[in-house]
Formats: C-alpha cells, sequence, structure tokens
C-alpha cells in the first residue's frame, strides 16, 4: 500500500468517511497521547531517528492506534501493509511475510506490517510472525483493545515494545472536531461536505456533548459529525445550523466498551469492588451503572457483592453477607429490570458498612501456616469420643463450656498459642475484640491459678509456715526458757 501517491477517493465517487478523511498525516497532528508522542519520549524519538523495533499498540476504540501505525509509515518512508486478525487467515498471513521478505531481499526495504486486532490471531498465526521479526524482514506492529500480556504469546511481547494509549479527552475531542469543520479534508467551507453544500455551524455544546458521550472514541465523534452535517438542512440564511440536539440525535445510544472477555468487564468490576471495600457509594453506583447498561450478568454482580462481604466487611457487620445472600436470592427472584434497584440496595449498604479484613486474614496466615509448617495434630480432649474404646486411646478430658460460668472454659483447642483471628475496632468487630480480650484475661488468671497450686504443692514449707510446727516450737521455747 503506498501511503504517499494515494488516487482521490473522491474521483472514483467513493468518499471514505470523515474520520478515515481526518486521519493524521504527521506526528504533530498526533492528539492525545503526549505520555508516548510528547517531546523527548520514549517512542518520538525511536520514530524520528528512525531506530524503531515492532511495536504492539494497546488502547481503546478511535484512540488513534491505526492513525499511529500510518504516520509512523509515513516518517520512516517504509512499505507499509495493513490486515485485520478478524478477516486475514494463515495464507493471507504467509503472502504478506513472504512478500516482505523478497521485498527486503531484493530492494532491501523494510515494510511494517499492521495487524489491527492482532489478539484475533490464535497461538499458531501469532508464531508465524516470530521469524520474520527476529530476521527484521518486517517491523511488526500490532493494535489491540485487550491486554496484550493476556491474549498475544510471550515470545512476540518479549519482542515487542508495548505502548498503551489512552482515551482521548473531551478537550482533545472537541478540538478534533472543531478542525473537521475548517479543514479541506473533513468538513471544511471549500469542501461543500454539508447538505447541498451549505456552510456549517456547530454549537459549541454541541461538539461538548459528542465528546462526552463518544467516551474518548474520537472515530465515533466525528463521524457523529458527520451524520449531522449531512441530515441537516439549511436554515433561512443558507447554512447548516448543528445544535446539540442535533448531535444528541445523531450519536444515539452510548455503545460502552465492555465485553464479558476484555480489559473492560474486569478493570470494571475492579473498580466497583474497589469503590464499595474503598467506603465510596457514588463510585460504587456508577461503576454498578455501567456494568447494568453494558448487560452484564446482575447474578455475577451479586456473587461479587457477597465475597466482598465477608473479604471486606466481615464482623465489622455480620448483616452485610445476609444482605449480600438475601441480594442475590432477590435478583435472582425479581430480574431485570427490576433487579438493578436491589444491586444499588445491596451496593450502598456494603459500601457504607463499617470495614475490615480480619477474618480474611486470620484463615490466609492459617493456610499459610499449614502450607509450611507441620500439620498439628488434634489434642486428645477434643478427639472424638462417642465410641466404645476412646477412653482406652485417651480420648478424655473435654469440657464441656455450657457447664462453667460464662458458658467459658480454659482449654487446650490446639497445640499451638499462634493468633489468627486480630479483629479491629471497627463496628460489631469492636465487641468481639473486648470479648476476646476479656477471654483472654480469664485464662490468663486461670493460668495464675493453676501456676500457684501447682506451686503450693511442690513448695516444702517450713515451720514458720505450717500452724502446728509453729505452735511446736513455741513450746519447745518454753521448756527450753
Amino acid at each position: 500500500m503506498d501511503l504517499f501517491n494515494k488516487q482521490n477517493p473522491e474521483a472514483s465517487g467513493a468518499r471514505p468517511p470523515l474520520a478515515a478523511r481526518m486521519r493524521p498525516q504527521t506526528l504533530a497532528e498526533i492528539a492525545g497521547q503526549d505520555h508516548m508522542l510528547g517531546p523527548g519520549k520514549l517512542l518520538r524519538r525511536a520514530i524520528e531517528s528512525d531506530r524503531l523495533a515492532s511495536l504492539i499498540l494497546y488502547g481503546p476504540p478511535g484512540c488513534g492506534k491505526t492513525s499511529l501505525a500510518e504516520v509512523i509509515a509515513r516518517v520512516t518512508h517504509r512499505h507499509f501493509e495493513k490486515t485485520s486478525g478478524a478477516l486475514a487467515n494463515v495464507a493471507v498471513l504467509r503472502d504478506l511475510l513472504q512478500a516482505a521478505f523478497e521485498r527486503r531481499r531484493r530492494e532491501g526495504a523494510q515494510t511494517i506490517l499492521f495487524l489491527d486486532e492482532i489478539h484475533h490471531f490464535n497461538k499458531s498465526q501469532q508464531d508465524i510472525l516470530l521469524p520474520y521479526v527476529e530476521d527484521g524482514a518486517i517491523i511488526l506492529i500490532g493494535a489491540t483493545i485487550h491486554n496484550p500480556f493476556f491474549f498475544i504469546n510471550s515470545p512476540l511481547t518479549s519482542r515487542s515494545q508495548i505502548f498503551e494509549l489512552e482515551p482521548l479527552t473531551e478537550e482533545v475531542i472537541i478540538a478534533l472536531l472543531r478542525r473537521a469543520l475548517t479543514d479541506e479534508r473533513g468538513l471544511g467551507p471549500s469542501t461543500g461536505s454539508g447538505l447541498g453544500g451549505a456552510p456549517l455551524d456547530a454549537d459549541d455544546d454541541a461538539l461538548a456533548h459528542l465528546a462526552r458521550v463518544c467516551e474518548g472514541d474520537a472515530r465515533r465523534a466525528l463521524n457523529a459529525l458527520e451524520i449531522a452535517a449531512l441530515t441537516t438542512p439549511p436554515n433561512a440564511q443558507g447554512r447548516i445550523h448543528i445544535t446539540r440536539a442535533i448531535t444528541e440525535d445523531s450519536i444515539q445510544k452510548k455503545a460502552v466498551v465492555y465485553d464479558r472477555d476484555d480489559d473492560g468487564h474486569y478493570d470494571t468490576i475492579s473498580a466497583f469492588i474497589k469503590s464499595v471495600r474503598g467506603s465510596d457509594p457514588h463510585a460504587a453506583v456508577y461503576w454498578l451503572a455501567k456494568m447494568i447498561y453494558a448487560g452484564e450478568d446482575p447474578r455475577f454482580i451479586a456473587r461479587r457483592l457477597i465475597i466482598l462481604a465477608s473479604e471486606d466487611i466481615g464482623n465489622a457487620d455480620p448483616r452485610g453477607l445476609l444482605m449480600a445472600v438475601a441480594g442475590l436470592h432477590a435478583v435472582e427472584f425479581v430480574g431485570l429490570p427490576e433487579a438493578r434497584i436491589i444491586l444499588s440496595h445491596v451496593t450502598t449498604y456494603l459500601a457504607c458498612a463499617p470495614k475490615s479484613n480480619a477474618a480474611y486474614l486470620a484463615v490466609e496466615k492459617a493456610l499459610l501456616h499449614i502450607k509450611e509448617g507441620r500439620v498439628l495434630p488434634v489434642p486428645k480432649p477434643l478427639r472424638g469420643s462417642s465410641y466404645q474404646g476412646a477412653k482406652r486411646l485417651g480420648h478424655t478430658g473435654y469440657k464441656y463450656a455450657h457447664e462453667y460460668k460464662d458458658h467459658f472454659v480454659d482449654q487446650a483447642y490446639m497445640p499451638t498459642s499462634a493468633v489468627y483471628y486480630e479483629p479491629t475496632s471497627q463496628g460489631y468487630e469492636d465487641t468481639l475484640k473486648q470479648r476476646l480480650e476479656q477471654w483472654d484475661q480469664m485464662r490468663r488468671e486461670a493460668e495464675d491459678g493453676r501456676q500457684n497450686s501447682e506451686a503450693n504443692v511442690q513448695r516444702p514449707t517450713s515451720n514458720a509456715e505450717h500452724p502446728m510446727k509453729k505452735e511446736h516450737g513455741k513450746q519447745r521455747i518454753k521448756c527450753r526458757m
């Protein structure tokens, strides 16, 4: 594909969409990725010095992955080939790679192979690329909306530099829309791109709405602007006036970036759980709403809330688990759309509940001790004793707690003094903490009592300590006198 001598698409009657016409031609025209293309940044230095390695560009739709790949080819004057993981098969891929190999052998020209949606290639297809990447026959630029460390083979990621593109901000998208209204490639006055070739005006709030609703996707915002321009009749002055109402109609319902197997799913549920754990009901409800809007299974959300109720709230508010379990049953019984109310009910309660992960830490610590150390035997008094022969095995000595004062008795329940559950001072757990401290005090007093009893039995008594010997001593003294 020749990027430098493109045929005029309008000459053939096929006019590309506005987003395609407005693709940046230079590094300076690429907007919103200063963290990697700003002055002095690694990728910009590599492009300008023509010291490129293979790249994986990772980011949401419409953030400029394809545009950046084309600009890199233009700036470095390399041959550019493009295909998509959603369309190409092994045969197509082999043909492109072999052609790149021959081109380099005959002409000394290196090829940039741009693979859009590279995550659609399976492991075998990705492995085909490795020899050509290592040999330098191609510079691979792969583009994906998925985390490359999950969806691309590690041999390929280890041979590539990975750059994450950010969603475009509203300010950047507004600037791109304004450029499209004035640029001759877009909807500028000399292009006649409006209905009947009429000049265009767009209200500030109309552009702001497109920038906000497109959720960082410049392609979607530009194409919606073009739809508005092509479907709005001129006013009495012969001008097309694009208002917010028109842009609202042009962009229709927001398509939330959220797939069951992609980062949108995992990142959103992560943000949801972390917001509840962080006691921010406002953020928690927002992420909940995003998941509901995108079509997430409400039972999945309810199950995650059940886990959170024990892991992050625990005994600080024991009702949290009851609420979460009841929420799951209610969601299954009621279903959507009303299930959203139940999920919001449970979410806000758990977000506002006192937090403690003491129960979670307790079992994790105990599991670690079991994994790393010797498995402790069950003390004999605690072993089963309801069968004949238990006494002969020494399974005796158990103290039934309900027969003692306050239903508490000091006895060894495990052959170690390790402490696993350490309640906090949050919510109801403070009550449990005080109760454990009281029981610990009773254990210490019982231990002191046992030690004193043992000392009295074992220690020899003197005359002064024995009343009879005291008396006998006195009598002997009297006799001597």
